[in-house]
């Protein structure tokens, strides 16, 4: 497949695959002896794109006029910008022929979407409070149009060719690891994704609303919401006792927004994700994360695997590895002796250790139902 660039006018319709698309966004000229900057930055875009595959290029503007009914305008925009991979906003601003007051409005909705791009002529005016949150929020910037444009096909690279509903993913989510094993299993079970909408995103943790065909069931499922984020490994400590209920266990304590709990608080067992490298390897990542919840360091080979599944299926796509490791006495004496705080300050994270039994942790209330099955899946096996 060649190279190529699609460019998609006001209040037409998209193509039905593609390979990344870029929309547009800045100022319209009010008058028609204004020029627009958009042909040429469709120029330098056909210029620079040089991948297989196509390209969409999303223009605001009629294709051979001004748009007449502005609310069909408004929602084809909203569309379109939803189904981009880059938004990129280029503001010359001109206080009477583009004063770009729409433009600032779309700025404040997307520049923390984590796929824009901001570019302006040094001297264009009444920019600076754009400026400040496009550095704040890492986003990246050039003076100019080529360099603008250079700086959003930087970021999307070769794209992902993607069809039908896959195209409303952008690329910053479709690129991840969650979401193509979520896809993947749902294409292994026959379903097609229809349609969806980024609806919430911070750094590597994203939410989607979904639109699916359920093959097995041969209808639509809509407004269904995946939540994923890194997978985490967790470890199951424990010193086995006369019966199950008398088997010690080590859980964290550590406050989490969410926790419903009487104390406001998480039990669970010690675990976390990562990033980089220790990512690669779930073992080791759970060893380092049990470290530095609980300063005890094992060797990872002494953590025995129990699998990996979903924890939240009805919500989240990420998945819990879990590893188990049966500690000495001497072990669980310097863990009492240390209950914390521990964790990585810099992160916000600060855990106390807490030991009890299987059969309290049952009775008690304080662990989720999630903590409760890890558990009972490693003492299980054990």
């Amino acid at each position: 497949m060649g190279s190529e660039v699609v460019v998609v006018h006001a209040r037409e319709e998209p193509p039905d695959a593609w390979s990344a698309a870029v929309f547009l966004a800045g100022p319209t000229p009010r008058t028609p002896d204004v020029p627009s900057w958009r042909p040429e930055a469709v120029g330098e875009l056909r210029a620079r794109w040089r991948h297989p595959g196509r390209l969409v290029v999303f223009v605001p503007e009629h294709r051979h006029d001004r748009y007449e009914d502005y609310t069909d305008q408004v929602e084809w925009e909203e569309r379109c910008l939803h189904l981009s991979d880059e938004v990129l906003f280029y503001v010359p601003r001109d206080l009477k022929t583009m004063p770009a007051f729409t433009t600032n409005v779309e700025w404040g909705m997307w520049h923390d979407s984590g796929r824009v791009v901001f570019g302006a002529p040094p001297d264009a005016p009444k920019n600076s409070y754009l400026r400040h949150y496009a550095d704040k929020y890492g986003v990246p910037t050039a003076g100019d149009l080529p360099g603008t444009v250079a700086a959003a096909l930087e970021r999307i690279g070769a794209g992902a060719p993607r069809s039908g509903g896959e195209c409303a993913v952008p690329l910053l989510v479709w690129r991840t690891e969650p979401f193509q094993r979520w896809y993947g299993a749902q294409r292994a079970a026959g379903n097609t994704l229809c349609g969806a909408r980024v609806v919430w995103r911070h750094g590597d943790h994203w939410a989607l609303r979904v639109r699916m065909h359920v093959a097995a069931e041969d209808r639509i499922k809509d407004n269904e919401i995946v939540l994923s984020r890194p997978d985490v490994g967790v470890v199951a400590l424990y010193r086995r006792g006369a019966t199950l209920d008398d088997t010690t266990v080590v859980l964290v304590r550590e406050f989490r927004g969410p926790a419903a709990t009487p104390d406001g608080f998480v039990h669970e067992l010690p675990g976390g994700s990562a990033r980089g490298p220790r990512a690669a390897d779930p073992r080791a990542m759970a060893a380092a994360e049990l470290a530095e919840e609980t300063g005890l360091v094992l060797d990872a080979a002494r953590l025995r695997p129990h699998g990996e599944r979903q924890l939240t299926a009805t919500l989240s796509a990420h998945r819990a590895h879990l590893f188990s490791a049966e500690i000495t006495e001497p072990e669980l004496a310097r863990l009492r002796a240390a209950a914390g705080p521990h964790g990585v300050a810099a992160d916000g994270e600060r855990t106390h250790i807490e030991i009890t039994t299987f059969g309290a942790l049952l009775r008690d209330g304080s662990a989720d139902w999630s903590t409760l099955g890890m558990l009972t899946q490693a003492l299980v096996d054990d």
